[in-house]
């Protein structure tokens, strides 16, 4: 899936620059605050497919043995490894932290190494070769490459995407911020780099802020509260774990889940199935008495159903929707809890200390007062002024 990744990268940005001048900002703060916001999604959607779809769709409408959901009525849906979706999830998440961010490194210092190479070989084709230090130094920086069109955007992104991969799915590969910081001490070297001696020099330009993105970086963090949530209750075996070893395991009812409570708990997550309702297309080729000495007549799945031999068979269990009920009660409490962590840590420590707010405040005042004393000195002038020239009328009056 990280294949697409490359492809549609010139594709998004036509479609985001479209859409963008369709909309007719005023200002061009408001263009580029569209169509910042509007590439964002774009590269979102498109790098986080993948991880989303391990995390909550993958293993999860895939039915159950003998009663399979289908695809047209003929491929099944892709499940899970058997260890769980979060194994699954982790390695997504190892190669995207690892694998892809050493490839966007090489490629954005190589590029430039390459492009400026062969513009060397052009103009020794067109003017025969000159020696370097010949040249003043205007011109071998206009033979470099110049920075692209929109400037730091590209910049901005990869952190903010690097920033998302990092905390979105932290629960399920908490070695993320220790590579997101080795990766970005690296490409700070690269950088610098690439600024001094592989581009032109870029043009300055003012910003109050960084505009749109620090709207963005509060939308990623409230998703990542979010996904975690699901992630811990939802992908991995935490919940069901703590509702066998306090709900059925041997210390159900004791009120504690010490050493020994989670006895009988990989029996207790599998359900039984009888091989003899398989559907005919996925009836296994052999009844395994080769390996057993005798046919192979229950088998075992990851689920929470009935056996086959009771009144309502296959159907959830009593277990399943007291785990489902845990799951739902959990992210709950973990989003309110988060949330008021982060609302009273924002109350503690405000964006501005409290003396250089006091020292802006003074400096507004003081700013004030300056405007308001030159104000009446020049209505004092004016009147001055006037005072005078009706007294020189009076004088030339007969």
């Amino acid at each position: 899936m990280l294949k697409k990744v490359p492809i549609f990268l010139q594709l998004y940005e036509k479609v985001a620059l479209f859409l963008t001048n369709l909309e007719q900002p005023r200002t061009e703060s408001e263009w580029e605050n569209s169509f910042t916001f509007k590439m964002f999604l774009f590269q979102f959607v498109n790098l986080n497919s993948s991880t989303f779809y391990i995390a909550f769709f993958l293993g999860r409408f895939t039915g159950r043995p003998g009663a399979y959901l289908r695809i047209i009525n003929r491929w099944k849906l892709e499940e899970c490894h058997p260890s769980g979706c979060l194994i699954d999830l982790c390695m997504q998440m190892g190669i995207i932290m690892v694998l892809k961010q050493t490839w966007n490194n090489f490629m954005e210092f190589g590029y430039p190494l390459i492009q400026n190479w062969w513009t060397r070989q052009r103009l020794k084709r067109e003017h025969g070769h000159i020696p370097k230090a010949s040249l003043p130094q205007w011109e071998k920086d206009y033979n470099l490459q110049s920075m692209n069109a929109y400037g730091l955007f590209d910049e901005y992104l990869k952190m903010i995407l690097q920033f998302g991969f990092t905390t979105i799915f932290v629960a399920a590969f908490p070695l993320a911020p220790l590579l997101a910081l080795i990766n970005n001490i690296i490409e700070i070297r690269l950088d610098a780099y690439k600024f001094v001696t592989q581009w032109r020099r870029p043009l300055p330009s003012q910003a109050k802020d960084i505009g749109i993105w620090y709207g963005i970086l509060e939308g990623i963090g409230i998703l990542s509260v979010i996904t975690n949530a699901f992630v811990i209750a939802v992908t991995s075996d935490f919940i069901p774990r703590l509702v066998y070893a306090y709900k059925y395991g041997p210390c159900a009812g004791q009120g504690r889940a010490g050493e020994g409570c989670m006895m009988g708990y990989v029996n207790a997550s599998l359900s039984i199935f009888r091989v003899s309702d398989f559907e005919k297309r996925s009836q296994p080729r052999t009844n395994g008495s080769e390996l057993f000495e005798e046919a192979v007549k229950y088998c075992r799945y990851r689920d929470y159903r009935e056996p086959p031999d009771s009144t309502e068979p296959y159907t959830y269990t009593l277990q399943f929707w007291h785990v489902l009920a845990a799951r739902l009660a959990f992210i709950i409490v973990f989003e309110h809890m988060v949330f008021a962590i982060k609302t009273l840590i924002a109350y503690l420590i405000p964006d501005l200390p409290k003396d250089l707010r006091d020292r802006m405040r003074r400096e507004k005042y003081l700013i004030q007062e300056m405007m308001y004393e030159a104000e009446l000195e020049r209505l004092q002038k004016e009147k001055d002024e006037k005072k005078k020239k009706d007294q020189t009328h009076h004088k030339e009056w007969p």
